[in-house]
């Protein structure tokens, strides 16, 4: 009874479906110059107000339209410069006891083989990723009693940190998983995880309750409130996301935006990553290919945009779930994280192509982008883009309120943009091949001579050593 009570208190801070709908109607009834006096106060990396997300959620004027893309770009190239953190999602169980409609692991998805990767069998998966170039990787479980507990966690958690491959390892593991009480939040904690993450999916409670019919994940309040136990154990790094095409994505926008400022006034920190995944076809799960609400190509890149704007200095992740050409759109509109090479599939890294070891047809949902993590790399410093491989915030313990202090302050470039160039040189030294190396090598020249004269020799510095042969360079 006395979780029940918690519970409620916090969701009564969060906005009722009703709240939203009334916000969603106010927006619908504001003028074009309101929408245009939003995008001002946007484009100067000020945030939005729920009721001016609405607004242009809502607006199909062509001036608008342009002037939120403008101002998505902006700050995405203000606050994050060229850098792009990459990662890979590395599925360590797909045993599920709940039943999504839209999720190709559900329960009742009798077809489907079950399997739970050991830690052995985890550490090869490590393995092959680090043979890539992998640097950070997150993590993913379905919500289970065998594989969801922090038992299995922990030694997960344990054994992506204990692999060694010709000296390189993976230096932060971030967690996708179940929620979890307090207690457990810190025993997970206590593996030095990076962020937490974990999507509410919708936040409309009809459709919620209608795509989640069975299963632990079917109570909305408990979901909703993983964030809340997780911060309160200490883990002050939360990712939060929706699965676009499940019900409206205006509904969706204005109450993921309504929870990040819930949490920031509660804890002093918002999200530190939003994440925008769109439904995608996956094998026995109906809802995937047969939803109302499904996103046009165009209404995902307003959705980036918007939410870029609304919330300018948290990251964007976006996963392979789109293709090739139109996740090269969205990286400009605000994308500032993203997946390569993935495999959603326990097993598929150490299986490569191997049909027969982890067949395609087995993944949660269907992956659009097929490039390597070394062809991402190659298109991206070629296109400018500087592929980062960083994980120092964390180490260093900029996470949190200290991170988002560094970022408002806009020191946080001083730091992130010679730790990209160092990840990017060390990657170029030790996995690219000679046509990536020396893209890359130029694209490290122009962006040294863009610093500051004292951050520039700071930079060589770091360069210097990693030529050296030192590796892990970061301030």
């Amino acid at each position: 009874m006395q979780t029940q009570t918690i519970i409620k208190e916090k969701i009564d801070h969060i906005l009722s479906d009703a709240e939203v709908e009334n916000i969603l109607e106010e927006g619908r009834r504001r003028t074009r110059d309101f929408a245009l006096r939003a995008l001002e106060d946007g484009k100067a990396a000020q945030g939005l107000t729920l009721e001016e997300l609405a607004a242009l959620a809502y607006s199909d004027d062509p001036e608008v339209l342009a002037g939120l893309r403008d101002a998505a770009h902006t700050i995405k190239k203000q606050i994050y410069g060229e850098r792009m953190v990459f990662f890979a999602p590395l599925y360590i169980s797909n045993f599920c006891s709940n039943n999504c409609l839209y999720c190709g692991f559900r329960h009742a998805n009798k077809g489907l083989p079950r399997k739970a990767l050991t830690p052995e069998e985890i550490a090869e998966e490590v393995r092959a990723l680090l043979r890539q170039g992998h640097k950070r990787l997150l993590l993913v479980a379905g919500e289970d009693p065998r594989t969801s507990g922090i038992d299995y966690l922990e030694k997960a958690v344990a054994a992506v940190y204990g692999v060694r491959e010709n000296g390189a390892s993976i230096r932060r593991v971030n967690v996708n998983c179940a929620p979890l009480s307090v207690e457990d939040f810190r025993r997970l904690k206590a593996t030095q995880i990076g962020t937490y993450q974990v999507f509410q999916e919708t936040y409309h409670r009809p459709t919620y309750k209608r795509v989640h019919p069975s299963g632990m994940k079917a109570h909305y309040d408990w979901r909703v409130t993983a964030p809340d136990r997780a911060m309160e154990a200490g883990i002050d790094d939360i990712g939060v996301g929706v699965l676009f095409g499940l019900y409206d994505w205006r509904f969706e926008i204005v109450a993921l935006l309504a929870h990040a400022r819930y949490l920031e006034t509660k804890y002093g920190v918002g999200p530190h990553t939003i994440s925008v995944p769109r439904l995608e076809p996956a094998e026995g799960a109906p809802l995937s290919t047969d939803s109302p609400y499904r996103l046009t190509d165009d209404e995902l890149k307003k959705v980036v945009s918007l939410l870029r704007v609304a919330v300018p200095y948290t990251g964007m992740i976006l996963s392979t779930r789109e293709a090739p050409e139109l996740r090269d759109e969205l990286f400009a509109l605000g994308i500032s994280q993203t997946s390569a090479g993935s495999r959603t599939t326990p097993g598929g890294y150490a299986a490569g192509d191997n049909e027969e070891l982890a067949p395609t047809r087995l993944a949660q949902f269907t992956v659009q982008d097929h490039r390597s993590l070394a062809e991402m790399v190659r298109s991206f410093v070629k296109g400018e883009y500087i592929p980062s491989f960083c994980t120092a915030c964390y180490r260093s313990g900029r996470t949190g309120d200290r991170f988002m202090a560094l970022a408002k302050s806009g020191k946080i470039h001083d730091i992130c943009q010679p730790n990209a160039l160092a990840s990017l040189k060390e990657y170029l030294l030790d996995y690219a091949d000679e046509e990536t190396r020396r893209a890359g090598e130029e694209l490290i020249a122009a962006s040294l001579k863009a610093l500051p004269e004292n951050l520039r020799r700071t930079t060589e510095k770091m360069l210097a050593r990693l030529e050296a042969g030192e590796r892990d360079v970061y301030l």
